[in-house]
């Protein structure tokens, strides 16, 4: 069953998905299997042998009405340091590949940029590096998070590809729509390029710490902070990921109000940029 809360991409009403998701965990409904929030949307699966199509839309109505506002939402986040070597040579040399065998394109990070009104793509670095990045939702590419800047100075819009690329680097950071992902597969891929991050957020093994529960580092409601490194750190913390040495960054939950979120918004001046 899909509840959705708007038609657009505001973040509210990705709060008000994972609101009601916290609640439906918390409240341990009789019959539902799972929940998958989107940006604006929650998507319920459930036994109809335990619960009926008519009984699970009124318990959902039920929980849903009890959230109130959105400004009365508060949800459980970790906050993930990932270090990123932005305008990176391993996406380079996919862009560089892909305009040699598809067609001609500008460089990822300049047209990202250049599209959003920054001087340069050394600023799209200090833009994007700096806000806590929202993950609004787990894609189906394995562990790969959609996220938006809380900061909305710090919003970055940018077409995908067209065509796709043929490949994109594993843990490549990217751009797209209104979203930042990690790319956590060599795959194709549509969106723009901007850097890499030395960081597996996603691992089948489940051999490392951080993945013993689950294959995936972040989940929704989680926020990252990217730190900007340059090639020689993000070698060194490929050495000492190999070695069992690295040490994950992630704090403990806290609950992220999106009254005092919504309150700081109204504060900021839209005329400053990093």
């Amino acid at each position: 069953m899909m509840i959705e809360f708007g038609n657009d991409g505001a973040i509210e009403l990705n709060f008000m998905a994972l609101g009601l998701m916290h609640l439906i965990r918390d409240q341990k409904v009789h019959g539902i299997i799972d929940t998958t929030p989107s940006y604006n949307s929650l998507l319920v699966e459930y036994e109809p042998s335990d619960i009926s199509d008519n009984d699970l839309k009124k318990e959902l109505q039920k929980l849903f009405l009890s959230l109130g506002s959105v400004e009365e939402i508060e949800i459980e986040s970790r906050l993930a340091y990932l270090p990123c070597c932005y305008l990176d040579p391993w996406t380079k040399a996919a862009i560089e590949d892909y305009c040699q065998k598809v067609k001609k394109r500008e460089f990822d990070p300049d047209f990202v940029a250049r599209i959003n009104g920054l001087e340069d793509r050394h600023q799209l670095v200090r833009v994007h590096s700096g806000t806590e990045h929202w993950v609004a939702s787990v894609m189906a590419l394995p562990g790969c998070a959609l996220m938006r800047p809380l900061d909305p100075r710090c919003l970055l819009t940018s077409p995908k590809y067209n065509p796709p690329r043929l490949w994109t680097p594993e843990n490549a950071v990217c751009t797209g729509g209104m979203s930042t992902s990690i790319h956590t597969l060599r795959v194709p891929g549509g969106y723009n390029l901007i850097g890499r991050t030395p960081v597996p957020v996603y691992e089948a093994s489940q051999n490392s710490p951080p993945f013993k529960k689950q294959v995936t580092l972040l989940q929704p409601g989680d926020r990252v902070k990217f730190i900007p490194i340059d090639a020689h750190e993000y070698k060194y913390i490929r050495q000492e990921l190999k070695k069992g040495k690295y040490s994950f960054r992630t704090t403990d939950y806290i609950k992220f109000s999106v009254h005092a979120w919504k309150a700081w918004v109204k504060t900021l001046n839209y005329q400053e940029r990093f």
